[in-house]
């Protein structure tokens, strides 16, 4: 057996067979109808890309490559700043349902490239932008 067929074997046996740590981190939160308080309904007004950056999520978090645990209580992502943009970079930037080509519309290229079932190794690739972001 392999490092790795140990560990889901391993798993199997587990309450909760699963790691407990692993890619369990959404790319966007910011408009999704999930935190949408809003009087009409209108989730991408409500929460633009603007004010994602300073808004506290009741019922999740974000982050470019991000881990948290199972239960999602403890969230970790990369922070990047290419020295042009005006707030640190933590989670992608899209443009809202009324704002794209054809309802939402992230601007920027990530790839998921490896990922055993046990999260021990993770691999992704982001295209960070060298300019401003509009």
């Amino acid at each position: 057996m392999t490092a790795e067929e140990q560990r889901l074997k391993a798993n199997n046996t587990r309450t909760i067979p699963l790691e407990q740590w692993g890619p369990y981190l959404s790319e966007r939160q910011w408009g999704t109808v999930r935190e949408d308080y809003s009087e009409n309904g209108d989730a991408w007004n409500y929460v633009p890309f603007s004010h994602a950056h300073a808004r506290a999520y009741r019922w999740g978090e974000d982050g470019l490559g991000g881990i948290s645990d199972f239960f999602g209580n403890l969230c970790f992502c990369v922070a990047l700043w290419n020295g042009k943009d005006t707030i640190l970079k933590e989670r992608l930037f899209g443009l809202g349902n009324n704002e794209g080509n054809h309802g939402e519309d992230v601007k920027e290229l990530y790839y998921y490239l490896e990922n055993l079932p046990t999260h021990y190794y993770m691999q992704m690739l982001y295209k960070y932008p060298q300019q401003a972001s509009p």
